[in-house]
This record gives C-alpha cells, structure tokens and sequence, in this order.
C-alpha cells in the first residue's frame, strides 16, 4: 500500500494566531505533526500552506512543503491544489492529517490508509471511536457518527445519535447489546481523484445545517469508510490552553 499524507498548514487562526509555528518543546508545531506522520509507513509526508514562512520552517527542517493560495475557504481546497501542485496520480491515496496534531497516532494514519485501500467502494475514510461519557455524546462540539453493518458511515451530527428511545440519559451501550455511539476523529483518507472533484461539489443544505464539510460527500452518493479504533486520538491544539497541555505533555514524556 503506497499513501502520501498532506498536511494543510494555514497560518492565519482566530483562536490561536500564528498556530503552525507555535513552539512545542523547541520545535513548531507543523514540524512536530510530520515528524509523526513520518513515523507512519506513508511514502511521502508534504505539508501545504498558505505561508513563506511556514515554508522556510519547512525547509530548514526538511519537511517538503507546497505553497497554495490564501483565500481557500477549506482544508478540503488547500488539499485539492496541493494535490495538483504534486501531480499526483488519480489513483493515489491522500491521507489528510490536520496540522494541529502535534500527538497524531502513526498507527491510525495507517489505519486509516488501509481502509480506503481495502474498500474499493469507498472515495474516502476517516475514524472513529467509542464515545464513553454521556456529556460528550450531548456535547454538539463532539461530532458523531453512526455506521452500516460494513462499517460505512451512515450520517454525521453534532446531536447525539443513535438515539436510544427506551433508555433516554443512560450508557445503554454498556450493556454491549445495542451498537454505542460514536465520536468521529478529524483524519481523512482521500482516492486523489476524488479530492480534486469535492471542491466542485454543490454544498449541501444538511452540510450548512450542521456546518460539516463531510455531510456533503454523503449528500451526492458518495461512501465513506470508517476505522473504528479502541484508543481516543491525541489532543488537538484549538486554544492556548490546549497548546499548554501539549507543552507540558513533550515535557513529561
């Protein structure tokens, strides 16, 4: 299996200014997120951003870079030129990593890339795990995902699904007798070809309903496979406070 893994880097952030390039135990960030993409059995780790400066970091750490537009209004977009950018082959698989996870697990970036490469049927995959506390299944900041019996995803919500009507407020999934609800983890496996159609793509109304961009590969027919895994990802860096936790996180271990 042969996958490249991009890394979309874009360096204006509301919440946290200059993210890319936040330091995290002497390295930035974006440096610290491909180092553990290069642990993963990808033939090629490419970080695309909207930044010179993002790229010079880039280069003085050997981490090969693209520079895109500014005004792509989604990851999804950056991805798509970078993949022009890269002429990669249509068959190609993308693994699109997101450039706040400085704790990205290699193990699911090939998780991932194995799923896509082993459902034909599929134009993408991503990930998911076993939601385990009731705030976080109430929680719409945790985006959910309800699967097929292949393992394919059904929808996608902020709300919390699946419902249980006999068991309102309780983990009726700890009995293992009903399916358990189900936190979606932010990486996405791409079919190349595929990622340069999305950005074409009409946006669809469950999409602005929601306000996610996978809602609009469901709406136009397409599938999406899902790796179930045991352990939660590592944490994203959203916030000051989440860059603190990941500081004192590189300084303990």
């Amino acid at each position: 299996m042969s996958f490249t893994v991009v890394i979309p880097a874009r360096l204006a952030s509301s919440r946290l200014p200059n993210k890319p390039l936040a330091d995290i135990a002497g390295l930035p960030m974006v440096i610290r997120v491909a180092q553990r993409a290069s642990q993963s059995s990808a033939q090629r780790v490419v970080v695309a951003t909207d930044s010179t400066e993002v790229m010079k970091v880039c280069q003085h750490f050997a981490v090969e870079s693209v520079l895109t537009r500014v005004d792509h209004a989604s990851g999804s977009d950056r991805l798509a030129e970078a993949c022009h950018l890269l002429e990669v082959s249509d068959d190609a698989l993308i693994v699109n990593v997101q450039g706040d996870e400085p704790l990205i697990d290699p193990l699911l970036i090939d998780a991932v890339a194995s799923e896509l490469a082993q459902r034909t049927n599929c134009a993408m995959s991503t990930a998911a795990h076993v939601i385990t506390d009731l705030p976080d299944l109430l929680n719409p900041n945790v985006v959910k995902v309800v699967l097929d019996m292949h393992q394919t995803a059904l929808y996608f919500s902020r709300a919390p699904i699946p419902s249980c009507r006999d068991m309102s407020g309780q983990a009726w999934w700890e009995s293992g007798e009903l399916p358990a609800p189900l936190r979606h983890v932010g990486i996405y496996g791409y079919r190349a070809s595929f990622v340069k159609l999305f950005p074409k793509l009409q946006h669809s109304p469950l999409e602005r309903l929601e306000s996610l961009e996978q809602l609009r590969v469901l709406w136009h027919g397409y599938k999406i496979a899902v790796h179930t895994t045991h352990f939660s990802p590592g944490l994203s860096v959203d916030t000051e406070e989440d860059l603190l936790k990941v500081r004192q996180m590189f300084a303990v271990g």
